[in-house]
């Protein structure tokens, strides 16, 4: 009876071990990054590569230099630091050993075989054991099901930091752009500023004009000479933020870039869908999709297991030698599991239904954040382009026509240099207003790509290192 017994368990293993071995999961070519590379490249259009050997190394960095032979574009910022930034390969590593795990889980347990040798007085015993996992084995199915779906899961986080690289390379290149179109502003106002304190130094010693003005003239010159070294050091910072994003050293660091942001489009996007746009394609939101089902699985599984935590099947194959009797052989089997006499999976089953209920309630947590963000995102971006074009339609122009009434009117005599002066610092203060808009407008631009396909929190309106206080315009004129 026992020996029947024994072979049914047996039989029952093997046949469990079938579909088991079906579903083996093999390593993939590329390990997994096709799926990474069509996430990405349906919403930033560009090329990722796992570099993973001599020839992919050199290939990604002719790519690199071929890009940074010409000025910098946006465009061509994100594609060198998707080829060359070395935490985002770190990244890809993690996919790789994700496969690994995938694989791991989709093969049955090894069988364990041992022998031992008992002998005294001349007599010996030998024993071989064959031990199977039969609870492994029949749980084979399930685990490589759930193994698959944090793989996936894997896949999308690789996704994810590829998206979050590429919005932080773009938003590090307005800031960069923005901070050398401000070092020239200034620079230019600094130039004209020490001319007109030196002016009103020689017309002070003349007594042509009071203390007052000469006094204002002095500190207009000082401020935009403490504007002009803020601007600089922004500038610097944000070109170093830039090239460390761009995972570039060396050679690498004397990248151009372009001299100015460029003009803004003659309309804005009309986004409706915007919602129900975020919140399809927000890769965040399909990780904690994945993370739900495959809770789900795991929970189905501690049920299916919550009585029997360890099951083994021995297939036993014993030779008895005895100097006073011929050899004989003995077979048999061992079946060992737990008892649950104080735990009886309870625990378990309650941590995983807890588990599945957290995760479930963060999930529709986050779906109703991403519906509020792109709502947010879009009205920033919109509000950001109006007042970006107000300056650049409106403010900018009629500045410039004021500038030119007033040389004619110096030209004729109609008003005095201070006047003239006057209205040229408040020039200035609307066109550092017009640059800070419109970077304002191509950070948010960037800032409602992330909140619809995902990459990171939109970034603080305050994280703005080319935004300096514009120098108040001076009081009334000589």
């Amino acid at each position: 009876m026992a020996h029947h017994f024994a072979r049914g368990l047996l039989l029952a293993a093997l046949g469990l071990s079938v579909p088991g071995l079906a579903g083996c999961a093999a390593f993939s070519p590329d390990s997994g990054m096709s799926a990474v590379s069509d996430l990405t490249s349906q919403t930033i259009h560009k090329d990722v590569a796992f570099v993973r050997s001599p020839e992919g190394a050199e290939a990604a960095n002719e790519t690199v230099r071929r890009l940074l032979s010409r000025t910098l574009s946006t465009d061509a910022a994100v594609q060198i630091a998707l080829l060359n930034n070395k935490g985002l390969q770190a990244t890809y590593n993690e996919l790789a050993l994700a496969e690994t795990d995938l694989v791991e889980q989709s093969l049955p347990p090894n069988p364990v075989f041992s022998v031992s040798r008992i002998s005294g007085n001349g007599a010996n015993e030998i024993e071989r054991q064959v031990v199977g996992d039969i609870l492994a084995l029949a749980t084979l199915p399930f685990r490589s099901d759930i193994a698959r779906e944090r793989f996936r899961q894997a896949q999308l986080r690789a996704a994810l930091a590829t998206l979050r690289l590429a919005a932080d390379v773009r938003r590090a290149h307005v800031r960069a752009v923005a901070a050398n179109e401000m070092v020239v502003l200034l620079t230019d106002a600094k130039s004209m500023a020490e001319s007109t304190a030196q002016l009103a130094a020689k017309l002070g010693e003349t007594g042509s004009i009071n203390k007052l003005d000469q006094a204002r003239e002095q500190v207009f010159y000082a401020e935009t000479t403490a504007d002009l070294a803020a601007a600089r050091q922004a500038a610097t910072s944000g070109r170093e933020r830039l090239a460390r994003l761009m995972g570039l050293w060396d050679d690498g660091l004397d990248f151009r870039l372009p001299s100015q942001l460029p003009p803004l489009p003659r309309r804005p996007l009309a986004l409706p869908s915007i919602e129900a746009d975020a919140v399809g394609h927000r890769i965040d939101l399909q990780i904690a999709r994945l993370e739900l089902t495959a809770l789900a699985k795991a929970l189905n599984l501690t049920e299916a297991t919550r009585f029997v935590t360890l099951l083994d099947l021995a297939g036993i194959s014993r030779r008895t030698q005895d100097p006073d009797s011929a050899p004989f052989r003995e077979r048999g089997f061992d079946v060992q599991f737990q008892i649950p006499i104080f735990d009886g999976g309870e625990v378990r089953v309650r941590q995983a239904a807890e588990t599945y209920n957290l995760a479930f309630n963060r999930l529709t947590e986050r779906a109703v954040n991403v519906r509020s963000e792109a709502r947010d995102a879009y009205r920033t971006y919109r509000s950001t382009y109006d007042i970006a074009s107000h300056y650049q339609r409106e403010i900018v122009p009629l500045r410039k026509i004021i500038t030119e009434e007033m040389q004619l009117r110096f030209s004729s005599m109609q008003v005095d240099i201070f006047a003239l002066l006057t209205e040229a610092r408040q020039r200035l203060a609307s066109l550092r207003g017009a640059i800070d808009a419109k970077q304002s407008y191509f950070l948010a631009q960037s800032e409602l790509q992330t909140v619809v396909n995902g990459g990171g929190s939109p970034a603080s309106s305050g994280d703005n290192p080319t935004t300096i206080a514009a120098a108040a315009p001076a009081e009334g004129g000589h």
